[in-house]
């Protein structure tokens, strides 16, 4: 079968560390840094705008509150969201308005953005491994 095969470089472990890191820092990071600009550039514009959106929205950037495991988790995912997250927590951002008509759904983008963040910096991960 005359096909040729690939070379798949593995990472070393602290550069897939930093990848990841910057890849959760800043949405799409990683696969820039990685060389996957298509991807990159994707994920840098519309994730943070996703998560701008649920700011618009008049939701809510959830505290950690461990004796509410299900706040604790909306927590968690807020903060999959990297550097937007700390900045508009910094700027008293997110506090989310109940009473507000969008609340819910500025509470779903919000999560939404942070989990999917999540989801980039595991496939920034498998590129770095070789793996993609």
């Amino acid at each position: 079968m005359g096909g040729t095969t690939a070379r798949v470089t593995v990472a070393s472990p602290t550069l897939t560390s930093l990848v990841c890191v910057a890849a959760w820092a800043i949405p799409g990071a990683g696969h820039l840094w990685l060389g996957r600009w298509q991807k990159g550039v994707v994920f840098l514009v519309l994730l943070p705008l996703m998560f701008a959106i649920g700011l618009g929205l008049e939701g809510r950037l959830f505290p950690f509150e461990f004796s509410q495991p299900l706040v604790a988790l909306a927590a968690a995912a807020d903060l999959g969201m990297g550097l937007p997250y700390l900045v508009a927590k910094a700027l008293s951002a997110g506090a989310g308005r109940v009473v507000a008509v969008s609340y819910e759904y500025g509470n779903a983008f919000l999560i939404v953005a942070g989990l999917l963040n999540m989801l980039v910096v595991l496939d920034a991960f498998d590129i770095a491994q070789g793996r993609k």
